[in-house]
This record gives C-alpha cells, structure tokens and sequence, in this order.
C-alpha cells in the first residue's frame, strides 16, 4: 500500500473522553490534516470517529487520538479498518 492511497479506520476511543471537547478538537484535528469521517460521542462514555485519508494522515491522526485534547485521559484506542463511504468533509455527530 502507498502512503498515497486512502484508507479508512474506524477508531473506538475510550477514558474520560465525553464533555472535554474531544469531538471538536477531533474535527479540527481533522481538518487540519485533511482527513475526511466523522466522530460521535456513544452511549457507554467512549468516542467513536471513521477517519479516512492516506497512512501518513491517519498516522499523525491515531497519534493525536491517542492522547486527545488537553482535558481529556484517553485510556484506550481501538482501531479496526473499514470500507464505509467516505464522506466529502469531516463532520461531528450529535
């Protein structure tokens, strides 16, 4: 696989990563690196994102998931591939 050809992960975060601002600094983080998914909170506390772009992108990425914005404590990132559409942006999910 090219550092150039898209892919998609579906990302499970976990810790205390609801009401911290994670899905906005996820979006920013995002569009930052122009990576294309989007990011919702879920009912169990954890974080679930779909981030798609190439392995350089989704690398810088799952680095910056790993740790989240300043407030948060990520204990856990799960991450598994996936073939879901990719969407035009990046967009949060209520």
């Amino acid at each position: 696989m090219s550092d150039t050809e898209t892919r998609c992960l579906r990302i499970i975060i976990s810790g205390k990563v609801q009401g911290v601002g994670f899905r906005y600094c996820t979006k920013k983080q995002a569009d930052r690196l122009a990576i294309t998914g989007w990011v919702r909170n879920l009912p169990d506390g954890n974080v679930e994102t779909l981030i798609y772009g190439s392995s350089a992108q989704l690398n810088t990425m799952l680095a910056w998931l790993s740790r989240g914005p300043e407030h948060a404590r990520v204990t856990g990132c799960h991450t598994n591939p996936s073939n879901l559409t990719q969407p035009k942006a990046f967009t949060i999910s209520h």
